[in-house]
């Protein structure tokens, strides 16, 4: 389903197929401190860096992993918003494999596991 930002999504289930292959992905959680004990997901490759850092700082709130423009970076916040506006706003510098996660971790806790959490 298209977003507001026109960012490439990629569904729950994809994620959940990719973790569960083993596969090499970031995961980049952009919610905010506050929102992290809710709903959490421990994924090996979770790179936590909050949307409001992201929006002030801009590059330099990225950690250095997520400089090489070569890695698959799946974005993701509570309900998919913020995360298709970091997707997009990160394609526009340059950066081809990343993906908001639709529906976000509300959905992912719906559909897939509900012992992340929810809120």
């Amino acid at each position: 389903m298209p977003n507001f930002y026109g960012a490439p999504e990629i569904s729950i289930y994809e994620v959940n197929r990719k973790w569960r292959d083993g596969e090499n992905f970031i995961l980049l959680d952009v919610r905010e401190k506050s929102e992290l004990s809710k709903a959490r997901l421990d994924h090996p490759n979770l790179i936590l860096s909050p949307f409001s850092r992201l929006s002030t700082e801009k590059l330099a709130a990225l950690p250095e992993r997520l400089l090489k423009k070569d890695e698959e970076i799946i974005v993701i916040c509570h309900h998919g918003i913020r995360s298709a506006l970091v997707t997009a706003w990160l394609r526009q510098q340059g950066w081809h494999r990343v993906f908001s996660m639709e529906g976000g971790l509300a959905a992912y806790a719906r559909e897939i596991d509900p012992s992340i959490g929810a809120y």
